[in-house]
């Protein structure tokens, strides 16, 4: 199956930008579409609720115009994450503002039902399904979704075990939709190899944390530039399911990282305090050592690009 043309209009990288907890906002998202990638951002990071319409709003006026005024460079599209668990009291809301501002993709996280893939395929929009095996890739695609984000070992926030050699390879046996690759992802030439290996695109986290549009704090940013693979601790202490941290966060906050204590998953909550676990321990996978410096979101794109062009040409040589 081809690549569904809303995943191709406006791109310089076939890749999406990973909707951050708490870091990502309008700003961010529609820097990070102008430069040729797909922003997004969790629709819980509108708080409270009615400030959804409003960065729904911000976000499709200002990507209009810019396409306006440049109709010969017009922006990616955006995308908007749903997380789907139960204890989101917010998802009929923010499910309806999605389909008010027609947002093109919507990503599902922690769940899959079919009634919002259908909303958003009423107005012609696609859905894409975050998942860490195989398993849960089948239940995405049979209730509904139209691609998957195969969540793979070294991920940043909540990330799956599974090599993404292994977790690529067992999807496309059956699944020739689009598929996206995420798991220390922070070079232009990981994205090459993401499609090398049969994803069709990459989805990039971390290194958007260290930009300058970012809604995080200056001593996060700094972190991620200054970490590598070993400072990331796989825990599911937080939030109740499993992810990867920053050592760095976890030891700040008086807790020793190679003694977290086992949390109880049926305790996870994706509600309106959400925020609250996850302000102080900071997310991150294990791409961190690709991120040298803070740098606006263009320029690390306009980097993406260049290593990603970089790599093709040299194979074609």
């Amino acid at each position: 199956m081809a690549v569904p043309e809303i995943l191709q209009k406006g791109l310089k990288l076939p890749a999406i930008a990973a909707p951050l907890f708490i870091i990502s906002h309008p700003p961010l998202v529609i820097e990070q579409c102008k430069a040729g990638v797909v922003g997004s951002f969790p629709a819980l990071n509108a708080r409270p609720a009615e400030q959804l319409d409003e960065w729904l709003a911000e976000i499709t006026e200002t990507l209009a115009d810019y396409n306006a005024k440049n109709p010969d460079n017009p922006a990616a599209p955006f995308a908007v994450n749903q997380i789907v668990h139960r204890s989101n009291d917010r998802l009929e809301h923010d499910i309806e503002m999605c389909v008010k501002y027609k947002v093109p993709i919507v990503i599902t996280s922690l769940g899959a039902r079919p009634e919002l893939n259908e909303a958003i395929h009423s107005y012609g929009g696609i859905t894409l399904h975050d998942i860490i095996n195989d398993r849960f890739a089948h239940k995405a695609v049979e209730k509904g979704a139209d691609g998957l984000i195969a969540v793979a070992s070294g991920a940043g926030g909540h990330a799956g075990t599974t090599s993404p050699f292994a977790l690529i390879q067992e999807i496309r046996e059956w699944f020739d939709g689009p598929l996206l690759l995420s798991g220390a992802i922070a070079t232009g030439n990981a994205v090459l190899a993401a499609q090398a290996m049969g994803a069709d695109m990459g989805y990039i986290g971390s290194a958007f944390i260290a930009t300058k549009e970012a809604r995080a704090v200056d001593t996060y940013k700094q972190m991620i530039a200054d970490s590598r693979a070993d400072d990331i601790v796989y825990s599911n202490l937080f939030t109740g399911v499993h992810g990867n941290y920053l050592k760095g966060s976890i030891v700040a906050a008086g807790m020793d990282p190679n003694n977290l204590p086992e949390s109880d998953p049926s305790k996870m909550s994706f509600g309106s305090d959400t925020s609250k676990a996850w302000k102080d321990i900071w997310g991150s996978g294990q791409g961190v050592g690709a991120i040298k410096e803070v740098v606006p979101t263009a320029e690390l794109v306009a980097r993406l690009v260049r290593e990603y062009e970089a790599a093709k040409a040299k194979l074609a040589a």
